[in-house]
């Protein structure tokens, strides 16, 4: 087994002991994944009302989430095509919907991977709504 924990340029940085992504034979893992931006700032976090009420963008988070997981296979040489399997974790079950919607611009019910969705209390920032993980099929080219 390999692990490929090099940062991915234009990503922040993990803010732990794991790698983004690790191979184990054709399989790859990548590790729970947020819309946290290189400056950890949050994607779909960023909007403030008048009264200082931080609106959390189910769609953006999502959008970026995936973007991510995009870029880190892409180290690998793998596409989201290559994903077979997506663990999702909502904090709000309420934002199912937009989450959804947006998973349905990179996988289609038909070809796309195994999911799981789960609600979760919390993740680890409270402006974070998503993480996605998810595992891929890419057989090491010889």
């Amino acid at each position: 087994m390999t692990n490929k924990s090099n940062i991915v340029k234009g990503k922040a940085t993990p803010r732990g002991a794991y790698p983004y992504i690790k191979r184990a034979g054709d399989f790859l893992f990548v590790s729970g994944t947020s819309s946290r931006l290189p400056d950890n700032t949050i994607a779909g976090a960023n909007k403030i009302d008048e009264m200082g009420t931080i609106f959390l963008d189910i769609k953006e988070q999502t959008r970026a989430v995936l973007n991510n997981i995009k870029d880190t296979l892409a180290a690998e040489g793998a596409t989201l095509a290559d994903v077979v399997d997506v663990g999702s974790f909502l904090v709000n079950m309420n934002d199912f919907g937009g989450y959804n919607q947006v998973y349905g611009e990179f996988f289609s019910k038909e070809t796309g991977p195994a999911r799981t969705t789960v609600a979760v209390h919390q993740l680890p920032h409270p402006h974070l709504v998503v993480e996605i993980k998810v595992t891929a099929f890419k057989p090491i080219i010889k």
